[in-house]
Parts: structure tokens; C-alpha cells; sequence
């Protein structure tokens, strides 16, 4: 593996220089983001490369805010949707934007699943199923310790968090890891790892909300879309896998090659999806060095995001039930004003024998990488 050139890491607040020659430069204190209705602090801490870019994290969620990257013209954009303080991320404008999203990210059927025999039952929260882990104390919603790190790829955050035996409903004691590296690449790499001392379903993924006009522009529809997979899984009403693997070929979800989201869209906005939102799995073996996922396009500025994972599948979703809530500057977020490419194991998984197991035993580990690189064209 090639070796880069260490970006700086900037977390704001006082400056603390490093003794190494070409160690990224940091900033021992981060800066204060607001505090939760509880009174937990939430800080934040911003990622800097020598490109223009800059990625900015709180600790609420192990939360991508802020993703500015330059355009075809060298303009700078924020890309991802979000909010400027934490009232925001614990109000109802708040759709899972940019959080962690586990312990079980997606839908599990009515909430229920077994593990060696023991039926369990977790919080429904969407219809009839449970979706993103919980109501209380879902990933997105707790604040993780953070810790700032150098790699040979570049500066990152290291976020940590354990979730007790019995949160959620979910057995074992839960112990994870999200690290977010950004390259002189522009490349922003996301690292998760758990470990439990009781088998357990695990899930994790990115929430993040993307437009590559710039986050509060009117559309996504115009934007380009490839997804690297022959293969979807159809669901039912409530969006819950039938357990079937279809091809994709003469749907309006053959992303194989190329075509602007908007195009077809209409036939999947006709469907209980009410848009795209669907998991497609991915191409290429799970596991070992992320493989190519998907890649999106913005004709109109040049920016180009592409995604890479060793994760089994990948969720597209449309942003179908953003509502024109406000964000960051007061800008507001339509329907369908945004994509999500959640890098994650396939929906339902654990009441799918056929899918990849989303079981976490004691002395395994749950290790996957994704990969969000950007350029223009």
C-alpha cells in the first residue's frame, strides 16, 4: 500500500504543535459544538487536507456535519446535509443526517429476532418494524468519547463508545469504534470495529446525506449514479426483505452502468419506497480491501464522489421523506434534495438465513471500511 502525505488535523481551540518533522499539525482541545437537553457536552473537531478540503465530526452520534470540497472551478461546497448545533440533531428536522447509525442500522421485521434460541424483541419505530437501532439510545443519539489520531494515510478522530448488555433491547456488552481519516487524496476514510462478550446482531453504517451542489440545493435528480451490483433484494409494503436476491437487469434499479437518478425515478416513487430505498449487494468478495461500491456524479459543478467498501451490500436511498426542514444557514431540505449510500450488511439480516450474518460472537471482530473519495471533472 502506498503511503500519503499526512493531512493536518485541525480540531478547533488552542494550538499545540508536534515535535515530528511532517506530522500533521494539532490542536490539543476541541471546540465546543453545544450541549444535549441532558447537559452533555458535545464537541467537535474539523479534518483539514492542503486541497481545500475539510471534513467537520461531533461527538453526538459520531456525527459527519460539515464535508467541504472543492468544484471543477476550485470553488469550495459544503456537500452534506446537517444542522448548526445540537437543538438541531435532537430536534424531529433531524432524519439520521450524517450520524453512526447502529446498533442495528436499517429495519429489522417487527422488531424481533433470535439469537442461539432466545427470542428478542426491540423498539419499533418505523410502521410496523424497528429501523437504526432504537428510540433513546441508538448510536445517533449517544455521545461517543473522541480521540484524536495520525495514521500513515492521514489525521483522523477515533470515536468510542460501549454499549451496555440490554441497551435497546440488544444483548451484550458492546464495544466500538468508528475512525473517520481524511487523506491528501481527498479521500475520507470511515473505519468500524466491535467486539461483545455476547453473540449479537451488529449493523453499523454512515447516515450521511449528500449533494454534491452543495448541501440545501433543490435536487438530486439531475446528479449521475453507478452502483457496482448485479443484484438487488426486493422487499415487501413495509420495506422488509422477502429474502429473494433478484437481478437488476430491466429494472429501473440497474445502476450498472451510469444514468441520472432522476430519470427513472418515477417508477420507484410509485412503490411503497416512495423513491429509491433499496439495498443492493455489492460485487465482489465481502471482506479484505474495499472494492468499488458506487459512484456519483454533479454535471453542473464536476464534482465526483465515488465509494468504496468491503461491506456486503450498500443502501441508496433518495431522501424521500426530507420535508423542506431547515439546516445549516437556514438553508432548507426538499424532498429528494439529497442521496445516501449506506455501506451496511443487508436489511433484516438477521431473520435471513440466506444473507450474509450480521451474528457478532465473543472473540470475533466486526471490522469493516468505507471509503469516500472526491474529484471533479
Amino acid at each position: 500500500m502506498m503511503h500519503l502525505r499526512s493531512p493536518s488535523l485541525t480540531v478547533l481551540g488552542s494550538l499545540a504543535m508536534t515535535c515530528m518533522l511532517l506530522a500533521p499539525r494539532l490542536q490539543a482541545a476541541p471546540e465546543h459544538f453545544g450541549t444535549t437537553a441532558e447537559g452533555t457536552p458535545v464537541e467537535s473537531y474539523t479534518l483539514t487536507n492542503d486541497n481545500g478540503m475539510s471534513a467537520k465530526l461531533i461527538t453526538r452520534g459520531a456525527t459527519l456535519v460539515e464535508l467541504h470540497v472543492p468544484d471543477k472551478n476550485g470553488e469550495t461546497a459544503d456537500v452534506v446535509l446537517g444542522f448548526d448545533d445540537v437543538a438541531g440533531y435532537e430536534s424531529d428536522r433531524n432524519q439520521y443526517f450524517g450520524c453512526t447509525t447502529g446498533r442495528v442500522c436499517n429495519r429489522i421485521a417487527g422488531g424481533k429476532f433470535q439469537v442461539d434460541g432466545v427470542q428478542y424483541q426491540v423498539a419499533v419505530n418505523n410502521g410496523p418494524n424497528a429501523l437504526h437501532g432504537g428510540l433513546e439510545r441508538s448510536l445517533d443519539k449517544v455521545v461517543w468519547d473522541a480521540k484524536e489520531i495520525t495514521t500513515d494515510n492521514g489525521a483522523g478522530v477515533r470515536f468510542s463508545y460501549t454499549s451496555p448488555d440490554g441497551e435497546e433491547g440488544y444483548p451484550g456488552n458492546l464495544k466500538m469504534t468508528v475512525t473517520y481519516v481524511l487523506t491528501d487524496k481527498n479521500r475520507l476514510r470511515i473505519a468500524y470495529r466491535a467486539t461483545t462478550d455476547k453473540a449479537t446482531p451488529v449493523n453499523l453504517t454512515n447516515h450521511t446525506y449528500f449533494n454534491l451542489s452543495g448541501a440545501g440545493s433543490a435536487t438530486i435528480l439531475d446528479h449521475e449514479l453507478q452502483i457496482e451490483a448485479d443484484t438487488y433484494t426486493p422487499t415487501d409494503s413495509t420495506l422488509i426483505p422477502t429474502g429473494e436476491i433478484r437481478s437488476v437487469e430491466g429494472t429501473p434499479l440497474d445502476f450498472r452502468k451510469p444514468h441520472r437518478i432522476g430519470e427513472r425515478i418515477d417508477a420507484v416513487i410509485a412503490t411503497d419506497a416512495l423513491g429509491y430505498d433499496h439495498n443492493f449487494p455489492v460485487n465482489g468478495p465481502v471482506g479484505g480491501d474495499p472494492r468499488p461500491c458506487a459512484r456519483a456524479t454533479d454535471p453542473a459543478s464536476g464534482r465526483v464522489m465515488t465509494v468504496r467498501t468491503n461491506c456486503p451490500g450498500v443502501q441508496l436511498y433518495t431522501g424521500n421523506h426530507l420535508f423542506g426542514q431547515s439546516g445549516k444557514g437556514g438553508k432548507t431540505y426538499p424532498p429528494r434534495s439529497a442521496i445516501c449510500l449506506e455501506t451496511q450488511h443487508y436489511p433484516d439480516s438477521v431473520n435471513h438465513d440466506n444473507f450474509p450474518t450480521t451474528i457478532l460472537r465473543p472473540g470475533e471482530t466486526y471490522q469493516y471500511v468505507t471509503v469516500y473519495g472526491f474529484s471533479n471533472e
